[in-house]
């Protein structure tokens, strides 16, 4: 856990651009679930990104603003986002946004490049992603193990779907040079790739996952959307979905940060005593591609994945670590601080 006072501050360097954002990328994530997104206007403007606002996995984001607890912290809360984790932490690294909801497993990947990011509030002791292959390939790709010669989907190079993938791949004797990844997105882009044979598996979230059962386009091939998910394909916890934030900027706004954490927190609770039908009810109407049935099974589905008070889980962090140096040269030969990628100090507040 992070101690209570820094040593090492982020350099100003570390607030430059991975890459630069191109105009179309902030366009995108400007109007994406226009309105829906927006705060109330009032309070302290914070702008988060999101890797996909409407991927469950990141659902508590938009929760929270739709139940109110932001504006009841007093925050004027903008949701934008991306198709990508990866991306959300582009725009949280250049300076765009103050803080991503994305995997936990970027702020490990990030201090490799001097960049300090932490994990303020864990929505998830689970990946809640799911590997699926097509109908045509399932024959032949059973498990991991056939991966090799594979065109494999992901949402993006670098992203968590992306490291997943790579881990399933070397874990199960498959080298990361033997196959293909394949960026396609989530959602109608990954299903459509799918479809197609543009990729013969891949990795998403629901309710993607959902949309591809119903139609009977592939199978699971392996399930993460639960901790005894995560413990069989990873060997234990993996903290996934959460709100990380620049380190420096979460020392200079601990007010601001305690009050996201309030408010997240506060959702997490909400959804321990909800159902999923509930659940689905208070989000974007559009969320559900006019099958609300569908995108509440998917709710369901997912919902084992989240923490019920946004602390990290026990020996989270490790998992991570682990997965990620199995095939991450960077990662296998740095010295990983863990204590600086992520606090519990804002959500035990939160708490109580």
């Amino acid at each position: 856990m992070r101690k209570p006072v820094r040593f090492a501050a982020l350099a100003a360097s570390g607030l430059l651009a991975v890459t630069s954002l191109t105009a179309c990328a902030n366009d995108a994530a400007t109007t994406a679930s226009a309105g829906s997104g927006k705060g109330g206007g009032k309070g302290e403007k914070v702008k988060i990104m999101v890797g996909g606002l409407d991927k469950v996995i990141y659902l508590p984001a938009m929760l929270t603003q739709r139940l109110g607890y932001f504006d009841a912290e007093g925050l004027d809360v903008e949701l934008l986002s991306e198709p990508a984790g990866v991306q959300a932490e582009t725009a949280l690294v250049s300076g765009q946004v103050q803080g991503a909801v994305g995997f936990y497993d970027h702020t490990l990947d990030l201090q490799t490049k001097g960049k300090h990011v932490e994990s303020v509030v864990q929505f998830s002791q689970a990946p809640g992603e799911v590997e699926i292959v097509s109908n045509k390939a399932s024959q032949e790709v059973t498990s991991p193990k056939q991966f090799k010669g594979r065109k494999l989907g992901i949402t993006g190079l670098g992203s968590s779907t992306d490291f997943l993938t790579k881990y399933l791949a070397v874990k199960n004797g498959v080298d990361v040079s033997e196959f293909s990844p394949v960026a396609v997105g989530a959602g109608p882009t990954f299903v459509s790739a799918l479809q197609k044979g543009s990729i013969d598996a891949g990795m998403t979230t629901d309710p993607t996952v959902a949309t591809i059962v119903q139609k009977n386009l592939g199978e699971v091939l392996v399930d993460m959307r639960t901790p005894q998910g995560s413990q069989d394909a990873l060997g234990g916890p993996y903290p996934s979905s959460s709100l990380y934030m620049a380190t420096d900027w979460v020392e200079s706004h601990k007010g601001t940060v305690q009050k996201l954490a309030n408010a997240l927190v506060k959702t997490l609770k909400w959804m321990s005593t909800h159902s999923a039908n509930e659940i689905a009810a208070k989000m974007p109407a559009d969320y559900s591609q006019d099958n609300s049935t569908l995108y509440a099974s998917a709710i369901k589905s997912t919902l084992p994945m989240f923490t019920t008070d946004g602390v990290m889980p026990t020996n989270g962090p490790e998992t991570v670590e682990k997965v990620l140096k199995a095939f991450n040269p960077n990662i296998k030969n740095a010295d990983i601080d863990l204590d600086k990628t992520y606090t519990t100090e804002f959500a035990k507040k939160a708490v109580g």
